[in-house]
């Protein structure tokens, strides 16, 4: 646990108010949540989603919110039902499943969000160097001093500790969501209606043309997932959940249940709207030509419309999507990191101080990360891809599990979510499992 946690709830029980006064420290996690979620990966969703003309942007459109909203509240809900008032969700896998199970899903835990971490310190390694060689003209520096820069300049954000790690992300959405918002705003003149006729028979017949001539179900099928991982912000939870329990009390899980509703709509109402646009703009051919030169949304419309100046901008958004996304899952990676550290001196019969654990962790963080980011292996999307249906078990399967199990979960059992929220993650993890193999 983070060194800025309150040691107990009783510290903060005194302020307690009402679940329905909204503070600036809910705005913050808010923002935090949604940081965490929408990250450079967005660049790419109007490819994906898009490709197959708008019957899939359509379901997605329908499904985000309460996909998104109801998988969240049941994991946040698992960490509120532990009965440590600063208990992660390591911890409360442990409390409720066993010390076996707990040591398992632990394992699992950390090894499907730490190679996210690798991933955007690749990203971040990428995107700067190709911003420098590319758009700036410099000579390329050396990768793994520009690697140790950017990894040691992020890494240097998490030395100050949770509270300064969700502030600094919240700081970062504000850009983003304006750069995201002006570029769906200005693509608007150039809207034409050709993506309507995919809504027809011979419409979805010319869109599976470019999405390898697979049918629409098949292809609103495989778009589940994207829709899981777009908006997934599970590697947080558990830390938002800690903080907000610490902070309300009994109320927390009602006012995380607002603040998570508040993230998630943000999140529907400014990606939904940039994908819409750039699907309004471009044809199914330009989206899978963006898709077959492998280039992000923005890199296409710069070439699309002949301005440069979406390249800087693209370069930017990416940049700034990739720092506050490491920092939301450099969270829940140090959870996982944490609590496998914890179990290991535990089953020796010793115990670890958290200030030198949390020191450990940033150091091996920082080192593994700057290697991966200096090697640029090809087989990392390989591995974080494999992470993914472990995420969508956490997410979706593993609380409405715990329902059925765990006493203290009992209240939110016989609610139709609960069917809802198993369904979209059986077909997500499915979808997940096929698209690794096939």
């Amino acid at each position: 646990m983070d060194t800025t946690k309150v040691d107990s709830i009783s510290k903060t029980a005194s302020q307690t108010t009402d679940s329905r006064t909204w503070r600036k420290t809910d705005t913050v996690w808010m923002l935090g949540l949604y940081g965490t979620a929408i990250g450079a990966g967005v660049l790419f969703l109007p490819i994906n989603a898009g490709l197959s003309g708008l019957v899939p942007v359509l379901l997605m459109l329908v499904l985000a919110f309460p996909m998104t909203f109801f998988a969240h509240r049941g994991l946040t809900r698992f960490v509120l039902s532990g009965s440590k008032p600063d208990g992660d969700i390591t911890e409360v896998v442990e409390e409720h499943f066993g010390r076996t199970a707990g040591n398992w899903i632990t394992l699992l835990y950390f090894f499907a969000i730490y190679p996210i971490l690798l991933v955007y310190g690749v990203s971040i390694t990428n995107n700067v160097n190709k911003f420098l060689t590319e758009l700036m003209g410099f000579a390329a520096p050396p990768r793994w001093l520009l690697a140790l820069i950017l990894v040691g300049g992020i890494m240097a954000i998490v030395s100050f500790g949770e509270k300064y790690i969700v502030k600094v992300m919240s700081m970062l959405v504000f850009p983003f969501i304006a750069v995201l918002v002006a570029f769906s705003l200005y693509m608007i003149p150039y809207w034409n209606g050709a993506v309507l006729d995919t809504l027809t028979l011979d419409g979805i017949a010319e869109a599976a043309k470019y999405s390898g001539g697979q049918s629409i179900w098949v292809t609103i099928w495989l778009t589940i997932p994207v829709m899981v991982f777009a908006f997934n912000h599970s590697p947080i939870i558990s830390a938002f959940s800690v903080a907000k329990r610490e902070e309300y009390g009994d109320q927390a899980e009602k006012k995380c249940s607002r603040i998570l509703a508040s993230a998630h709509i943000l999140m529907v109402l400014t990606v939904m709207f940039f994908v819409i646009s750039c699907v309004f703009t471009l044809s199914s051919a330009d989206l899978a030509q963006a898709k077959h030169d492998n280039i992000s949304i923005l890199d296409y419309l710069s070439g699309y419309f002949d301005q440069p100046f979406i390249k800087f901008a693209a370069a930017i958004i990416a940049f700034v999507a990739i720092i506050k996304s490491f920092l939301g899952h450099y969270l829940g990676a140090r959870e996982g990191f944490n609590g496998l550290v914890e179990r290991a001196y535990r089953s020796k019969g010793k115990t670890i101080d958290v200030r030198k654990l949390n020191r450990g962790t940033a150091i091996f963080m920082l080192v593994t990360t700057w290697l991966v980011a200096t090697l640029n292996p090809s087989v990392l999307d390989i591995i974080e891809s494999l992470g993914g249906p472990v995420i969508a078990i956490i997410l979706f399967l593993m609380p409405v599990y715990a329902i059925s199990k765990v006493p203290a979960m009992r209240k939110y059992a016989h609610k139709l979510s609960n069917g809802f929220v198993v369904i979209m993650g059986l077909v997500a993890i499915s979808a997940a499992v096929y698209k690794l193999f096939f």
